[in-house]
């Protein structure tokens, strides 16, 4: 049966290629009002291509935001049901200057199709869908039960999809959920991602005097703001890369070896090398792989006090501000270390000053997976079969809020079977995806299904 969809994938390569070519013509910016139709029509653009598939109920949904867009067929009797999510919209595109061609006008060149939402996450919607049509049209029907979940708001927090899912759990619910929204560790090498990070975050503000002061004629008599702020900040950290607040590891699960032996045989970037710095500084007792994948990080995102311009003003700040943010691992709460902060900031406030924090909305669950789950073993067994080549097993360091929430709503395991590479310059100039990948993933996701849905494998 694989046969016959993969020959028909490769057929009309040129066909879906032009099709996709289509889709990333579609300015579907979901942070920006003037693109409110163009982000629309990317939604019904993916309604229609799954009318167009065969999908059995296919509905543009309206949620308090950008439309959802929910597509079914549930025509297989005893077969597992999948969820499969994904989004439409897509990140500006500035600095347009950087672009080496129109971030709308899909271009391929160098093995690559370059457009905004190339890789994310249109390319990558697109392929799944593709391959739906490729066995509704080679077979007649899909290898199992697929429920698709497509929205437009992923690049902005995805702040209505939480609450859509909750009020209708009973039309999303599903054996497990699918993803392809994540990458590669590189370019051919097959990669299971079965951990993500959670995240959370504050904004400190250390208030001095009323205004700007000369610092010749009050310095030393105020404090300054911007001083004060720096002693808070280096408290946080000891020289270990050790987070001193108190209670801030408390439930973080111990590294198994075998975990740790999985994360550092994994192929990765050589930190060094390409960033220009002299060495890597992870945490005491951890290589940099383990502690990126898998330990809590706390970073300052961004400082800003006093005068900027060219040349000196010689000033004490009124006011000093940092943004700070954490990204946690299984078994910490994210309102709970917010709040750990929070209070740590608050208590240590120095002589002179006060000390205000406003707490980041948005927040996420760290998510994972047992790495030997039957379901990502034939995840695995598929990426070997397209790839020629054994898949390695990664956690990664960064979030993908939407996976916490069909974890906690519907306790469903969610699979992340991407295709994206560390080349594909995501939310920058230049976005792009590999044709290689392009092929050799709808080769995965064919297998992958017809794995999942035969019961002797």
């Amino acid at each position: 049966m694989t046969e016959s969809v993969l020959g028909y994938l490769q057929d009309n390569r040129e066909r879906l290629l032009k099709k996709l070519e289509e889709f990333l013509t579609i300015p579907s910016i979901s942070t920006d009002k003037t693109n409110l139709d163009d982000v629309r029509k990317a939604g019904q653009f993916v309604a229609d291509y799954l009318i167009e598939i065969g999908f059995d109920k296919v509905e543009l949904k309206e949620t308090a935001g950008h439309p959802l867009v929910y597509a079914e067929w549930l025509e297989v009797k005893d077969a597992p049901t999948a969820l499969f999510y994904g989004h439409y919209d897509v990140q500006p595109a500035d600095p347009l200057e950087l672009w080496d061609s129109d971030p709308f006008t899909p271009e391929i060149r160098d093995g690559k199709i370059f457009a905004r939402g190339a890789s994310d996450d249109k390319g990558q919607v697109f392929m799944q869908l593709a391959v739906f049509e490729a066995f509704m049209k080679t077979t007649g029907s899909l290898p199992l039960n697929i429920k698709v979940c497509i929205e437009g708001e992923e690049e902005i927090g995805s702040e209505n999809l939480y609450p859509y899912l909750k009020e209708n759990k009973q039309m999303f619910d599903a054996d497990f959920a699918m993803i392809s929204d994540s990458g590669m560790v590189e370019k051919g090498q097959p990669t299971i991602l079965y951990g993500l990070k959670g995240f959370t975050g504050l904004e400190v503000t250390v208030q001095g005097p009323n205004r700007d002061l000369h610092s010749g004629l009050y310095g030393g008599a105020v404090k300054n703001p911007a001083m004060a702020l720096s002693h808070l900040l280096a408290a946080l950290k000891d020289e270990d890369e050790y987070v001193t607040v108190p209670g801030f590891y408390h439930g973080v699960e111990e590294l198994s070896a075998h975990e740790r032996q999985l994360m550092n045989e994994a192929p990765g970037e050589d930190y060094p090398s390409s960033l220009g710095i002299p060495e890597t500084t992870p945490e005491k007792g951890f290589t940099a792989k383990e502690h990126t994948m898998a330990r809590p990080t706390l970073e300052i995102n961004g400082l800003y006090s006093g005068y900027q311009g060219p040349g000196t003003k010689t000033i004490i700040p009124s006011t000093a501000t940092a943004k700070i943010t954490c990204r946690l691992v299984p078994g910490q709460d994210p309102e709970k270390v917010q709040e750990l902060l929070s209070n740590y900031l608050l208590n240590a406030c120095p002589k002179g000053v006060t000390v205000s924090v406003q707490k980041e909305a948005l927040s996420a669950i760290a998510y994972k997976v047992d790495p030997n789950h039957p379901l990502l073993k034939k995840a695995a067994e598929s990426y070997s079969f397209a790839f020629e080549k054994e898949s390695v097993f990664v956690r990664l360091g960064g979030s993908i809020p939407v996976v916490e929430s069909i974890d906690e709503l519907f306790g469903m395991p969610v699979i992340l079977l991407g295709f994206g590479t560390p080349e594909d310059n995501l939310h920058s100039p230049n976005e792009s995806f590999p044709l290689y990948h392009f092929d050799k993933g709808m080769e995965v996701l064919v297998h992958y299904w017809q794995n999942v849905a035969d019961k002797n494998s």
